[in-house]
């Protein structure tokens, strides 16, 4: 969902109304708004209709708001930061089910998503199976390399020169 701040004359719609009622089940919101810290792109009453349509999550290029509200539904918003302010009269929205760019990339529709309260990661659709693959060897040991540390071995031996070879080619 496109972003973009409002004109003169009041918004038809509300920001992102027309994204969830497109949406469904699996999918996940994208709402580029442009990295703005002033008003939020998202917010309580969203998270509920988003939910309602069995949508996944958030994610909001900028500032959400009500994200108590959010968390205490269980609803999964990922924000840049948390603000009062709301988009009206501030920010509408220009389009949905569109390419957008965040942070330099082009994120498109059906490219999947990664989002935790650490990162979040886009795969394009071509590049997942690879991705996916990768993710999951170097998930397994780093699970061993936990356990190792929880049996005892020093970390220096865990976190040794193989770990350092352990990321080499891929891109972080």
């Amino acid at each position: 969902m496109l972003a973009v701040p409002s004109t003169v004359e009041p918004a038809s719609r509300h920001l992102c109304t027309a994204a969830i009622e497109a949406a469904g089940p699996g999918d996940v919101i994208v709402v580029a708004h442009q990295g703005r810290l002033d008003c939020a792109g998202w917010g309580g009453n969203l998270s509920r209709a988003a939910q309602a349509r069995h949508v996944e999550g958030t994610i909001v290029d900028g500032a959400a708001r009500d994200v108590d509200e959010a968390t205490a539904i269980g609803y999964p918003v990922f924000a840049a930061a948390a603000t009062a302010r709301t988009a009206r009269q501030r920010a509408q929205e220009h389009a949905w089910g569109v390419a957008v760019e965040i942070a330099g990339l082009t994120i498109r529709p059906g490219d999947f998503v990664v989002a935790d309260s650490s990162a979040i990661v886009f795969i394009p659709d071509a590049d997942a199976e690879r991705v996916v693959a990768a993710a999951s060897t170097i998930a397994h040991r780093e699970a061993a390399m936990a356990a190792a540390i929880a049996a005892g071995t020093p970390i220096s031996a865990v976190m040794g020169a193989d770990y350092e070879r352990l990321h080499l080619g891929e891109n972080q």
